[in-house]
């Protein structure tokens, strides 16, 4: 490890959340860490609040996404403009633990073949919370088509920015820029592995207003998305079932029930265990309520 550490510039999108978005910078602003930390608070649609820009040796600069709305034109916006060795993200309703980048960090550096280190989460959600990471110090191409990993946050990323500018960034082609994090997660991993650290380092909040929340037929799309933009998914029959049964999930809370039946016998077919076509099942013959479901897995820290 370098004796002086590397300067990291955290990109933040943000969009209608003040109050959340201050508590984020806050956390960046804290860290525990050797370093230059900037942050880039980028506004995606909104008009921007120029009293959050700060000066000194945690600067916090205030600027608007140039690029495609959404979420990933917003963080592109920052990642092309920093100028540090690295960049890291965090969502405007996020908070980093104080030793986040005085962890990560050195855990990259150790690790030069590497484009990108993660971490584990703290979900809250209303008066609950729960830990969530990963066992393993590396993670695969093959574990991420096998599972999502939703410990693996984007709120956790720390790039090596000129691996992550040869990357491509993030994808804004994504439809709706639903699993842009995770899209980027399998590009990463198909140049090599991803250094994780199985610990919590941050603390993430999953509410009522979050981007996704409810937003179903952009998921479906993205869904399908991700099954035609990734052929690996064919060697993966786990992974696949997991994302067709999101889809037939999706489906059956937009009402199209034709189209949920159609995807949960396909899920059925791949992965007959595969519980989201059972549950997909249940909404189309309204036994369930998505949002009740949907209600109750962010409580316990999972999702779809």
């Amino acid at each position: 490890m370098p004796a002086e550490l590397p300067a990291v510039t955290v990109v933040v999108p943000t969009k209608d959340r003040p109050e959340l978005l201050r508590r984020a910078v806050d956390a960046i602003r804290a860290q525990d860490y050797g370093g230059d930390v900037q942050t880039l608070v980028v506004y995606d649609g909104t008009d921007p609040d120029l009293t959050l820009a700060r000066d000194g040796d945690r600067p916090v600069v205030v600027l608007t996404n140039t690029r495609q709305p959404g979420l990933a034109g917003a963080r592109n916006t920052g990642i092309v403009l920093c100028g540090s060795e690295l960049v890291a993200f965090c969502d405007d309703d996020d908070a980093w633990l104080p030793d986040k980048l005085g962890t990560q960090v050195p855990a990259l550096l150790d690790a030069p073949e590497t484009a990108l280190v993660t971490c584990g989460m703290r979900v809250e959600y209303d008066d609950r919370s729960v830990d969530r990471a990963s066992a393993g110090d590396w993670v695969t191409l093959d574990d991420l088509l096998r599972d999502r990993h939703a410990e693996l946050h984007s709120s956790s990323f720390v790039f090596r920015r000129e691996q992550l500018l040869g990357l491509g960034m993030v994808n804004e082609d994504v439809p709706g820029s639903f699993g842009e994090d995770y899209d980027l997660l399998l590009r990463t991993a198909r140049q090599g592995r991803i250094r994780n650290v199985p610990a919590v380092h941050l603390c993430v909040r999953w509410h009522r207003a979050s981007h996704f929340v409810r937003r179903w037929q952009t998921m479906g799309e993205a869904l399908r998305w991700f099954l035609q933009e990734y052929p690996e998914f064919d060697r993966a029959r786990t992974g696949a079932a997991r994302i067709s049964g999101q889809i037939a999930f999706a489906s059956a809370a937009q009402g199209h029930r034709s189209d949920a039946l159609r995807w949960a016998a396909h899920t059925v077919r791949r992965n007959p265990g595969e519980a989201r076509a059972y549950l997909a099942l249940a909404v189309a013959s309204g036994a369930l309520r998505p949002d009740t479901l949907l209600a109750y897995l962010h409580r316990h820290g999972r999702s779809i």
